[in-house]
This record gives structure tokens, sequence and C-alpha cells, in this order.
């Protein structure tokens, strides 16, 4: 019998091809994180695409969805966007809805912590590596320039516990908001099965901000139940606050002194901008007979503050968006490039992004030598990060914006609102992606994956290797403003 030959440590070169494919990620992880998480989530992406192609995914009629509505369905349904090219309602075979529901989950989860998932089962723990991968996905600073030393929201030895409370609170949350659908569900006129199913749906779609109706008519047919929209609400806002925010008030909710500087910005950022977002909804809206003019007060009240936490990122809504004035229409478009918090359900260029420029702005307007908010230092590297996600998304947005404007010769506030409703991955729509040919639907695919990815991990995975220069050039001063 021939001898197998032997590597060093007298171990075979004969490995099983589990070992070899789990060498090869590690390999992969070695080098970029960012990049083998993207790759995790093209991976789904492609696979969700596969299973919606199939005719069993389809309702009725035997044959399987074009390839280019099951792609666009499998971005939007993994990058919890909600924007569809089919009616959501009574396309999908219970099998189709099954793959969509399980990919919600999925895609509101985030690529990053579903990678250290992925890591934790190749290698049977959660090593370093994937402690990073985690921790990047609850602070993009680390992704772009390591760690940090400021006090955050997540650690990177609380990454196991992070984990726990990823799953736990999604469940939880969706559990909860399900049981409390249900008895308006029923009273609709549905029957046990179905309001189950209905209330299931809903709760996923809200908490995940994906945004996708399981009924045809969607919210509009619960919009005299003040309760359902409310839970919804209240989903939405939990799943826009970011998964370090809820682990930091799970620990820490009777102790708001203790809470970091990320949990309080992200809170009060959010909090302004949904009140803002309601009183200037009420304000432009009022007297549109198409929209809120032909309510009562009360449910106009009610009404704006639905629809400015679904620009969070939410994209439900009771009222048809093609009907909002142009200046309302520009309103939400700036709400939603905003979105929710970070390593959230929710797109976006996220909140905190938002307030540390304004706190740039503040300082410098006192000429002050530093950011600063609650008594802490914000170091000034913070501002870079947030010039270059705020660049990077406004590139898409236009690029996106020209080519399908090209493509569909629409009305540029209509394809604004759609495309930054796609990369900030909110689902609310004027009708016009609906609409859209193949290469459009292909182009608005690409700005939902590249605004979920997030566009520092975008950035970060694409660069091969990061340089450490060792010199510093001669330093001038350009005229600016």
């Amino acid at each position: 019998m021939r001898a197998q030959p032997m590597g060093r440590g007298g171990q075979s070169d004969q490995r099983s091809w589990l070992g070899r494919v789990r060498d090869a990620l590690d390999g992969l992880v070695r080098s970029s994180p960012a990049r083998f998480a993207l790759l995790v989530f093209a991976g789904l992406i492609f696979i969700t695409t596969a299973l919606l192609s199939l005719p069993i995914a389809r309702a009725g009629e035997g044959r399987g969805t074009p390839l280019h509505d099951a792609f666009f369905t499998a971005v939007s349904t993994i990058c919890v966007t909600g924007l569809t090219t089919v009616d959501m309602a009574t396309h999908w075979s219970p099998f189709g809805n099954a793959v969509i529901f399980i990919g919600m989950n999925i895609g509101g989860m985030g690529v990053l912590t579903l990678a250290s998932i992925l890591g934790l089962v190749i290698s049977r723990r959660l090593g370093l590596r994937a402690k990073l991968i985690a921790a990047s996905d609850t602070n993009v600073a680390r992704t772009h320039a390591g760690p940090v030393s400021e006090s955050q929201a997540i650690r990177l030895g609380e990454v196991g516990g992070l984990l726990a409370t990823v799953a736990l609170s999604t469940l939880s949350i969706e559990a909860v908001i399900m049981l409390g659908m249900i008895p308006s569900v029923l009273a609709a006129g549905y029957d046990a099965g179905t309001s189950i199913w209905y209330s299931a749906y809903y709760s996923v779609s809200a908490f995940t901000n994906t945004g996708f109706n399981p009924n045809p008519l969607g919210p509009v047919e619960f919009f005299d139940d003040y309760w359902f929209q409310s839970l919804m609400m209240v989903d939405v806002f939990l799943g826009s606050l970011g998964f370090p925010v809820i682990f930091a008030l799970l620990r820490t909710w009777r102790i708001p002194h203790r809470w970091s500087v990320h949990v309080k910005l992200t809170l009060t950022t959010t909090i302004v901008l949904w009140i803002a977002g309601a009183l200037t909804f009420l304000l432009l809206e009022y007297d549109n007979p198409d929209t809120y003019g032909r309510f009562g007060f009360g449910k106009t009240v009610f009404e704006a503050f639905f629809m400015s936490t679904m620009t969070r990122s939410g994209g439900f809504a009771t009222i048809d968006m093609a009907d909002l004035n142009s200046s309302s229409l520009l309103v939400t478009d700036m709400l939603m490039f905003v979105g929710g918090g970070s390593a959230s359900t929710a797109g976006g260029i996220k909140v905190t992004t938002l307030a540390v420029l304004f706190l740039a702005a503040y300082a410098e307007a006192k000429g002050a030598p530093a950011m600063s908010a609650f008594g802490r230092r914000i170091p000034r590297d913070m501002l870079r990060l947030s010039v270059s996600v705020v660049l990077w998304g406004a590139t898409i947005v236009a690029v996106s914006t020209v080519i399908i404007t090209q493509i569909t010769k629409s009305p540029l506030d209509f394809v604004l609102f759609d495309v930054i409703s796609g990369f900030a991955t909110c689902g609310l729509s004027t009708g016009l992606t609906f609409d859209l040919p193949p290469e459009g639907k292909y182009v608005m695919a690409a700005t939902m994956f590249m605004g979920r990815v997030g566009t520092v991990t975008l950035a970060a995975a694409l660069a091969a290797s990061q340089r450490r220069q060792l010199y510093k050039l001669p330093e001038e001063r350009p005229i600016v403003g």
C-alpha cells in the first residue's frame, strides 16, 4: 500500500474538502474581512434569486419569474429595501413568500453580523477575526481606521453579547408586535391562519425596515386602525435605532448618564428628525386634497407622524407618494437620505453621520478647537469619515439618477425620489420603480446593494490594501468657500 504524503507535523496533506474550504475562507478573512462579508452578502442575493426564479416560487401560472424581476426582488429582500417590480401580495406562492420572509430576517441582521455567525460555524468558535468583522458592523470607524480608543456602544470583547442581542431582540420584538397585530387583522375579516401569517409578515417587514406588504391594499386596509399603525411605527422605530443602541439600552436603561455618546447622539438626532419631519409634512400637506387635505386635524397629525416614521427607512405608506407636493417630495428625499441609526436595519448615511457634520459646523462657528457632544470630545477623523460617507452616498445617488432619467425620460423629482429610496433602502416609491425596464431594474438593484452594504464598507472591500505612510508632505492651505 502506497503511503500518503506527509506534511509538517506528520499530518497528511490530503485534507478533506471542508478543511480546504475553511482554509480558503480563513485566508480571505485575513486579507480583507469586509470583502469576505460582501461576498457572503452577494452569495445570499444570488441564492435568493435562484430560488425566486423557480416555477414553484410563483403563484398560479406554473412558470418562473423573469430573471430581472427575481434578481430585483432578491436584492430588495436581502437589502431590506422594499422596492418592488411585482405585486408582492399576489405574485409569489407560499414557497416564494417563505423565501422572502427568511431573507428579510437575514438581511435585517446585517451582512457583517451574519458573516460573523458564519465564521463561528466554520471555525467552531468566535475568534478574533470574526469579532473584528462583527465589530466593524457596530462601529464603521473600525473598518476605516482600525480600533478606536473612545467609548463605544459595543466594544470588541462584547461582540458575543451583541450577537445574542441581535438574535434575541429581533425574535422578541417581532413576536410581541405580531401578537399585537393579530386582533386588528382578524377584525379586518381574515381567518385565523391568514391573520397570523399577515401579522408575522408585517412584523418582520416593519422591524427590518423592509416595507413589503403581504396583502393587496397594504397598510391602506388598516387606515382607520390607529392601534395597527402605531404598532408599525414602534416596530420601524426600534429597527432603525440599531442593535448597538438596543444592546446599550437593555443594559443601562435606568441610568441614562452611563449611555455612550453614540447612544445619545442616535436617540437625540432620531427624535429631532422625527418631530421635525412630521411638522414639515403637516405644514406642507395640510391643504393638499390628494393627501392630508381630506382628513380631520387629528388624523392629519397622526398620519404626518406615521409618514415621518416611515422615512427612517420603513417604507410603508398610507397615501400615494406621487400625490405629494414637490416640496414634500424634496423633504422626504432628505429624510430618507439620512436614514436611521448605525448598525440598524435602516439605510441612509445614518443619523450619527449627520450629527457629526452639524457638530463640526457648530464647533467651527464658535471657533472651538474640536467637536464635542455630551461632555465628550469627538476626534477629528470622525469628521473626515462622515464627509466621505456623505460624498460617496451623494455620488451613488447622482450617478444612478442620471442613468435612470436617461433610460426612462421620467420627471426628475420622481426619479430622484425612487433612487434615494433605493440607496437608503427605504422602499417608498412614486410608482416609477414598478414600471422600470429591465436595464433600469438592474441599475436600481445596484443602487440598493451599494446603499445597504454601506459606502465605507464598500470602499474598504474594494481597496486591495492600506499603505502606512511614514512621512508627511509639506502643508499648504487652499482657499475654501
